[in-house]
């Protein structure tokens, strides 16, 4: 990964700080994105000790904002010439059903709208890359089917029930996306279950009601590890930033083990994938 640009999103700890210090320690020019700009700066301070690695920068937003994705996407375009590999591993798991200041249900803007348009953003400074990469992360599992008709929770929110449906939602784009940008790689991973700061911010009320009586064993199994288990889950998403193996594969869905998985039917379906598309195209570009 020497003189490999990396930008991370959403990489001031858990899983994104993982993948951020594992490129490091490859050699990679690394950028991370953080919504605090103290955390952002420890975080980075942190990555250069452990890494030896002094090419580590950060730049911070809000990324449920769409004003900020854009500003952050020009930020990095004024300080770098190209872009090798995107790591979109920004997401959210909503408590309760909230809007966003551009009137997105939160959940769907962040895990959704925010790939899809960084994405599109950073394609020119992809494509000036000679062998770019965009890796999208994904979270838990996934619906068999994706609810055209409650996209934003607007009939029902239903706790980690909605955060996976908008995950879905991001893996029916991201494989669209692969589909229609052929000088791009783009991949979507599974980095498995980890102790992160959204994984124990998860609350009983957010699980299915069958599930809530074993809800001190998920506790138990997101404490704190000192970063042991995001470790763990942030080896797909380095291997499709940096593996050999993997130059020129796009449009796959790669499991914890770095092996390619199969996709669902609802990725796979390109009526889901049409109509998708042009409805967070409406959402992110007012097409």
């Amino acid at each position: 990964m020497q003189n490999k640009i990396v930008l991370v999103t959403g990489a001031t700890s858990g899983i994104g700080f993982q993948t951020a210090l594992a490129l490091a320690n490859m050699g990679a020019q690394v950028i991370i994105t953080g919504r605090s700009h103290s955390s952002g700066e420890s975080a980075v301070a942190e990555i250069k000790a452990a890494s030896g690695n002094s090419k580590v920068d950060l730049l911070t937003g809000d990324l449920s904002a769409q004003a900020n994705v854009r500003s952050l996407a020009g930020q990095f375009k004024a300080r770098y010439e190209r872009l090798d590999v995107l790591i979109n591993n920004a997401g959210l798991a909503a408590s309760e059903r909230k809007l966003t200041v551009d009137g997105i249900e939160s959940n769907f803007a962040v895990n959704v709208v925010t790939p899809f348009l960084l994405t599109h953003l950073l394609m020119d400074s992809l494509k000036a890359s000679t062998s770019p990469r965009v890796i999208t992360l994904m979270g838990g599992d996934v619906p068999a089917k994706l609810d055209m008709d409650n996209l934003q929770t607007e009939r029902s929110f239903d706790g980690l029930n909605s955060y996976s449906q908008s995950k879905l939602a991001m893996m029916v784009l991201m494989y669209e996306f692969a589909q229609r940008e052929k000088d791009v790689t783009i991949n979507v991973c599974y980095p498995g279950q980890a102790s992160t700061n959204m994984t124990r911010s998860v609350t009983p009320e957010m699980l299915p009601g069958f599930m809530r009586f074993i809800f001190p064993l998920f506790k138990f199994m997101v404490r704190d590890d000192d970063g042991k288990s995001a470790a763990k889950a942030s080896r797909s998403s380095v291997y499709l930033a940096s593996s050999p193996e993997v130059k020129g594969v796009t449009g796959k869905y790669f499991d914890t083990n770095c092996k390619e998985a199969a996709w669902s039917f609802a990725v796979t379906d390109a009526a889901v994938r049409s109509t998708l598309w042009k409805f967070v195209e409406q959402a992110a570009f007012h097409k």
